[in-house]
């Protein structure tokens, strides 16, 4: 089924795309919310007529998205969390931890133009920034360990010169106390 996008839906497209997607997702989700309509052609038509009608004002949004991306050019981030002895971390490391990590550094977006594979272990990342459907900016993002793990050092039991008899523990019996009825009442 053909869907003609009313707004950005990262992953499936961006506003006046014509996009394929399975009938009973448009029916049931992206119609009744009002993120797209059928592609008839009438509705193609008019997309297109639309299309060439603001041509001059997406071109400016193009620039603008162009310029927000220019000020994120550089950008590397560095985000401590909390490891496991295994270098696990408790938890995850996702789009809402970038968000609040550029907020830091005084560059605000909105959370749901980033894109970022759950981080779950210490490492090298990247967090993509969708800021028009030409304009990607690849941000670098490092998983550091905010507590550094202490090594796993393994004891080795004192070995005896002499193998000595073992003393046998004395046997403690245990009283058994019996258990009282419980008075009638």
């Amino acid at each position: 089924m053909e869907i003609i996008l009313k707004e950005d839906i990262i992953g499936l497209g961006f506003k006046n795309d014509i996009v394929n997607v399975k009938s009973g997702y448009g029916r049931n989700y992206l119609i009744p919310q009002g993120k797209g309509v059928i592609a008839s052609p009438s509705a193609k038509k008019v997309l297109a007529e639309n299309l060439k009608q603001q041509a001059h004002k997406l071109a400016a949004q193009k620039a603008a998205a162009e310029d927000c991306a220019a000020q994120f050019e550089g950008v590397a981030l560095t985000i401590p969390a909390k490891v496991s002895v295994t270098g696990q971390l408790y938890g995850s490391v996702g789009v809402a931890a970038v968000v609040e990590e550029l907020k830091k550094l005084g560059k605000e977006i909105d959370r749901k133009i980033v894109t970022m594979k759950d981080a779950k272990k210490v490492g090298d990342y990247v967090a993509l920034i969708h800021f028009h459907k030409e304009v990607t900016v690849e941000i670098p993002v490092k998983v550091v360990a905010e507590n550094e793990p202490e090594p796993v050092v393994e004891q080795k039991a004192p070995v005896a010169e002499e193998a000595a008899p073992e003393e046998e523990a004395p046997v403690v019996e245990e009283e058994t106390l019996e258990e009282e009825e419980p008075a009638a009442e």
